[in-house]
């Protein structure tokens, strides 16, 4: 599973990858600065209202499939599917209507209101197919997360690729709409086709077992297990989104312009960031998969194999952290110059080099204490 989802992952960021070069020189350093402010607030709204329903799930799901309740595990995918759209439909509902206030009062960049009200409808979808990703983890088939990630990161550059010509071709100025736009194309794609495959698996593996299943204890679980990862996930999404509206204003205050604020911005969190995160597809998708296996060993009371699966994780991300480290801390600048045509991204990536073991080493210790039923450690 962690094979198909890192080389899934790796074909992602590499077109994701070429995307980000696409839109820095479609959009600039400031089209692509508004773009990125806007994903704090994307990622507080999903917080609040899907994230940690996404975890509980594959988590409790795993549990219940090792004791062979494959009714109660279909259950928890509805129950929890359906209470996280409705958490997230609340949610985009309020940032469509107040799009405006979020974009003045607390991004400070009034022109962001349209992106969004535009972001605000695909909080929705990406709740779906989340959910329904989150059941094939705990059943360990990979392939179906995969091809929809793959769909989705397809439908999205070539919907921001057809809207960039559409704009050209009726001489309009394009501008961080057009990727706005891909990604709501591609969270519809991707929903979805989640469905459709739901769907076909639960026509043709029909569940013949008996027993009632008990829906309270089932929802007191699911409160349980996400109610800390998503008030870790709304902290740390709070902490972003204020890092993201002080980084502008701070250099503003520094005497820079704000077009000028949002190009440094733009470089920091479009081309530097993902650049230092591009390795973290190896250790992403272990971290998927790692997450309902550590569930399935403990629901099972195998507490010696999940020791030994956490110390070779350890030594294992904190070594690709200090080699990837070490390589763009040398190659940092030329890869700048290369890639984006920036000095700033390269001296910003031979800055960040220094975060990439702990950065790598934390996704994988945080998904095993999730599988451990551990998520408020």
């Amino acid at each position: 599973g962690t094979l198909i989802l890192a080389c899934t992952g790796l074909i992602s960021r590499i077109a994701g990858f070429f995307y980000r070069i696409f839109l820095s020189h479609a959009i600039g350093a400031e089209g692509l600065g508004l773009y990125q402010l806007v994903l704090p607030l994307q990622g507080l709204m999903a917080a609040l209202s899907y994230t940690g329903i996404q975890s509980a799930l594959s988590r409790l799901i795993a549990s219940r499939l090792a004791l062979q309740e494959k009714k109660e595990a279909r259950f928890s995918l509805v129950t929890g599917t359906l209470m996280a759209v409705f958490f997230s439909a609340a949610a985009g509902f309020l940032l469509f209507q107040h799009a405006y206030f979020f974009a003045s009062a607390i991004l400070k960049t009034p022109q962001t209101s349209g992106l969004l009200r535009i972001t605000a409808v695909s909080i929705p979808l990406c709740a779906i197919h989340s959910c329904i990703n989150s059941y094939y983890y705990a059943r360990k088939k990979a392939s179906v997360p995969a091809a929809v990630q793959l769909s989705e990161q397809s439908a999205r550059i070539g919907t921001t690729y057809i809207l960039y010509l559409i704009f050209l071709s009726e001489g309009r100025p394009v501008t961080a709409m057009i990727a706005t736009g891909g990604s709501l194309a591609g969270e519809a794609a991707a929903s979805l086709i989640s469905l459709l495959m739901v769907s076909f698996h639960f026509g043709n593996h029909p569940v013949k077992e008996k027993t009632s299943v008990k829906i309270f204890p089932l929802i007191k679980d699911l409160f349980t297990l996400s109610f800390p990862i998503s008030l870790n996930r709304i902290l740390l999404t709070l902490l972003g989104s204020i890092e993201a509206v002080l980084i502008p204003q701070m250099l503003i205050r520094c005497g820079m312009t704000s077009s000028e604020a949002l190009k440094i911005y733009g470089i920091f969190a479009g081309m530097a960031l993902p650049l230092l995160l591009f390795p973290s597809t190896i250790t992403t998708s272990a971290a998927v998969m790692l997450m309902p296996s550590v569930a399935r060993m403990d629901a099972l009371g195998d507490q010696k194999q999940i020791r030994y699966v956490t110390d070779q994780t350890f030594f294992l991300c904190m070594f690709l952290g200090f080699l990837c480290g070490s390589g763009f801390f040398l190659f940092g600048p030329f890869l700048g110059t290369l890639l984006f045509h920036s000095k700033t991204a390269g001296t910003y990536i031979r800055y960040l080099s220094f975060i990439c073991p702990f950065l790598y080493t934390n996704t994988m210790l945080a998904s095993i204490l999730q599988g451990l039923g551990r998520p408020w450690r």
